[in-house]
């Protein structure tokens, strides 16, 4: 199974392309993360031409079962989770990747 892709790693892909500091890499990375955190906190959908969407998603409450002791009825309230659906060209190049790796 390929290693997961890391903050750090798309900074020093950045750098290596653009040759700008790591340090003002690292602050528009984390500019733009903290923007699409606060847009989807605020109940906004997030839409990245081609890559894809952030969708805030209200989730109904719902009896669940503690697993620790199954006979326990436990209420999971209701709340909000984020959803994401994949953009055009990346189900394109989904289609390609060799499921066997994963």
């Amino acid at each position: 199974m390929p290693a997961n892709l890391t903050k750090r790693e798309i900074v020093l892909e950045i750098y290596e392309k653009t040759g700008f500091s790591q340090k003002e890499i690292v602050n528009t990375v984390q500019m733009t993360l903290d923007i699409v955190m606060r847009a989807l906190s605020e109940g906004r959908n997030v839409e990245l031409r081609n890559f894809g969407v952030l969708e805030v998603q209200k989730r109904k409450s719902r009896i669940g079962r503690n697993p620790n002791k199954p006979l326990n009825k436990v209420v999971i309230p209701e709340r909000a989770v984020v959803k994401f659906k994949s953009g055009k060209i990346l189900k394109q190049m989904l289609k390609k990747l060799d499921i066997s790796q994963l």
